[in-house]
């Protein structure tokens, strides 16, 4: 079965409409594309034209670029016979010959050099060096100022992309609250009903978080690259790119490390005494050389691996907290990577504080402490625990008495 359809299915099937990809709509979109794209059969070789179709904005001043360069490069090398009538008239009139003409004129008087004045061979370099200048400036404008299939494909797919992040962290906190409840908290929920749900129940729902988020990632990996390859660009790259930099990609999530977290807890503290469900075989903690990762496999095309060493104390991580980057760190390395103290917390932090990993600005306030993934560890490296806890605690107490030793001396002016 083809995952358009398995993934249609898939949405259909879910008891509470969420949102999710257009995936048929944007494929459609790019079949479009693919149908209008030229016959012709291509030139072999790095030369190959290699173009959006008309209906793209930037593709008629492209193909021409990409002609003119080719035939350049064929006239230079005396094999014009290569070209018959057909493809070269073809490629000619995609813009009249005179625009070229136009910017190269342009071109040679910015240079301060008199075309009558060339030679032959002058010529010709001056043209090919035009030809790179123009074909550089062209993609240039592409990649900043234009948006390829009349502006439809990248917004559609950025707005649908921000309803299945939100509606995924929306639903995964309000679960994610339920287990973690206690004391008056979790009264306040069995009042509401909220916990009436039995154990399988929560364990399902979180299942089906992870499912919905996997799938959707799926998806849109997969309609990014059928983009590039139809539009033969790596825009399709640039614009995941973009996207982690607005933290709207699903992987990045700190909900999903603290649904599979989730998994693993339910799966030990609840499921001990009978067989675990057969989905729970997808989501592990694994140790790799007394490195702790996170590991997800709920289908054969994707998997998630989550490191969990801080890589600003090169340990597990302790208290863990995942910044809006996705990186995570221990609280009291991200405190000290943010040039806050524990007791004004990463909130207080400076927005022109980066990451210590990829050094993305703004990225403390939005900080999620992943109290799922410090039970786990908690349980799962219990003398790492013990020993690390000591020493957090020595450190903390060194830093509140310090914060409010200074506090004193602000107040009393000394």
């Amino acid at each position: 079965m083809k995952f358009c359809k398995r993934y249609q299915e898939y949405m259909k099937g879910q008891e509470n409409k969420l949102p999710g990809v257009g995936f048929k709509k944007l494929k459609k979109i790019l079949k479009k594309c693919r149908k209008q794209c030229t016959s012709q059969k291509p030139i072999d070789g790095p030369l190959a034209p290699k173009t959006c179709p008309d209906h793209c904005p930037g593709h008629k001043i492209s193909f021409f670029i990409f002609s003119t360069f080719q035939i350049f490069y064929f006239l230079e090398h005396d094999r014009i016979e290569r070209w018959n009538e057909e493809k070269k008239n073809s490629l000619l009139s995609v813009l009249s010959i005179n625009q070229f003409q136009r910017f190269f004129f342009k071109y040679t008087l910015s240079k301060e050099i008199s075309v009558l004045l060339l030679s032959r061979e002058m010529f010709r370099l001056l043209l090919f060096d035009a030809c790179v200048y123009l074909h550089l400036c062209i993609l240039w404008l592409m990649q900043h100022n234009y948006s390829v299939c009349d502006g439809t494909f990248f917004p559609s797919l950025l707005n649908e992309m921000s309803e299945v992040v939100g509606c995924f962290n929306q639903r995964a906190q309000k679960l994610l609250e339920l287990h973690l409840a206690s004391g008056f908290r979790k009264y306040f929920f069995w009042i509401k009903g909220k916990l009436q749900r039995n154990h399988t129940a929560l364990i399902q729902e979180g299942k089906d978080l992870v499912t919905y988020a996997l799938i959707n990632a799926i998806a849109i990996r997969k309609i990014l690259k059928k983009y590039d390859k139809i539009h033969y660009s790596k825009q399709g790259q640039l614009f995941k790119s973009q996207v982690q930099s607005m933290h709207k990609e699903i992987l990045q999530s700190p909900w999903l490390c603290e649904l599979m977290a989730f998994h693993i807890n339910l799966r030990e503290s609840k499921v001990k005494s009978r067989k675990a469900p057969a989905f729970f075989e997808g989501c592990s903690l694994t140790f790799k050389d007394g490195k702790p990762s996170l590991t997800c496999e709920f289908f054969d095309s994707i998997k998630v691996d989550i490191d969990l060493t801080c890589s600003v104390c090169l340990d597990t991580v302790f208290d863990p907290v995942s910044l809006t980057c996705g990186h995570i760190f221990c609280y009291l390395c991200a405190c000290s990577a943010a040039s806050v103290s524990i007791v004004n917390g990463l909130k207080a932090a400076d927005p022109k504080e980066k990451c210590p990993l990829c050094r993305m600005g703004a990225v403390y306030e939005g900080a999620v402490h992943l109290e799922e993934l410090n039970i786990l560890l908690g349980r799962s490296c219990q003398q790492y625990w013990e020993q690390r806890l000591q020493t957090e605690r020595v450190e903390r107490i060194k830093q509140i008495k310090e914060h409010w030793d200074s506090q004193c001396r602000a107040f009393v002016g000394v």
